[in-house]
């Protein structure tokens, strides 16, 4: 009788005991949330505090949490867990999978390369000596100021040729330069904005767009240094004027004749971010096609995000890589394309 009793309850016993498949609830609904999170991340509304544009920027991030959850469901010994997280891994590789190798080819007709100098820069002639070491051909530079810009024309002057500035924004080549013109990018917006004089609107100019004259025929080249976004507690993700200005850019470019276009500059977003829709859909990121690994630009000191662009059309990015760090906040970025 006793041995009955025994053997009843350690069967009881094992039948209260969570089984594999039953532990874990709440990381494999996280899991699966996740996953989701992901992949309707184009669905997630921008009406509440920009949060959709907020995810976009930071996405490749959200991967960061499948380890952690991974780890989770193995302390748990949870296989419910450990399947859901199927969802997010599948999720994030078609995102970003194609992100993880070198891409790029030998060759390519032309280098270009981009910077955002930093109005703080505290060596500018040395940033300036760096970037023609690198070897571009086309060299754009953005956030240059009245002070710097004269040490910069100095020290790049022996390198490049040609250049022309127009205010904050600049594009140095070793190739001669025509229909070089300033854009408006709406930078300065509102009723009064055409009423200004035209020194003033100057310094509020932060787009141009020139033709580089290459053995293969006209380039179209744009520099463009968008508006900030911010991060405030009371409106959420500040960018009204970084999407003003990026649909006054996909404008430009969408009117533009010449099939072969190049744009460089710091776009204060990511490519995966909905408000660059009207760029992204016309033109490729060289460092999607061709680059290696992710390409992050900013902040120097440990880069998280590549707000720093190089995108064409009508030509092929053959490598896509980042520059060494400057004086600067950013990094820089350069790519060889051919066509």
């Amino acid at each position: 009788m006793g041995a009955w009793r025994a053997r009843l309850r350690r069967t009881a016993h094992a039948a209260s005991r969570p089984e594999p498949w039953k532990r874990g609830l709440v990381l494999t609904v996280l899991s699966l949330l996740l996953g989701l999170f992901m992949l309707l991340h184009a669905r997630i509304p921008n009406r509440i505090g920009n949060l959709g544009s907020l995810v976009e920027t930071f996405l490749p991030w959200f991967g960061v949490f499948i380890p952690v959850l991974l780890a989770g469901a193995l302390w748990r010994r949870s296989a419910s867990a450990v399947t859901a997280l199927l969802l997010p891994v599948l999720v994030w590789l078609n995102l970003f999978g194609g992100l993880l190798g070198d891409k790029s080819h030998p060759g390519g007709d032309l280098t270009v390369a981009e910077h955002n100098v930093g109005a703080g820069n505290s060596d500018p002639a040395d940033t300036a000596h760096a970037l023609a070491a690198s070897g571009a051909d086309v060299l754009a530079l953005v956030e240059l100021t009245e002070k710097a810009r004269g040490t910069y024309e100095k020290a790049l002057g022996k390198a490049y040729r040609y250049h022309t500035v127009r205010g904050t924004v600049g594009l140095w080549s070793k190739l001669p330069l025509s229909e070089t013109r300033q854009f408006d990018i709406q930078t300065d917006y509102g009723p009064l904005a055409a009423t200004k004089p035209a020194d003033v609107r100057l310094t509020y100019a932060r787009a141009l767009r020139a033709t580089v004259a290459t053995g293969r025929g006209p380039l179209a080249v744009y520099v463009a240094h968008l508006g900030s976004a911010r991060v405030n507690p009371r409106v959420g993700f500040w960018t009204d004027t970084r999407d003003r200005n990026a649909r006054a850019l996909g404008k430009a470019v969408a009117a533009e004749r010449n099939e072969r276009v190049v744009l460089l500059g710091d776009l204060n977003g990511t490519t995966d971010d909905r408000a660059f829709d009207s760029i992204s859909s016309r033109m490729r990121s060289a460092q999607d096609v061709a680059g290696d690994g992710f390409g992050f630009s900013w902040p120097a000191t440990f880069p998280m995000v590549r707000i720093d662009q190089i995108m064409v059309r009508g030509v092929t990015p053959e490598s896509s890589w980042v520059l060494p760090a400057t004086h600067s906040d950013h990094l820089p970025v350069a790519a060889r394309i051919s066509w």
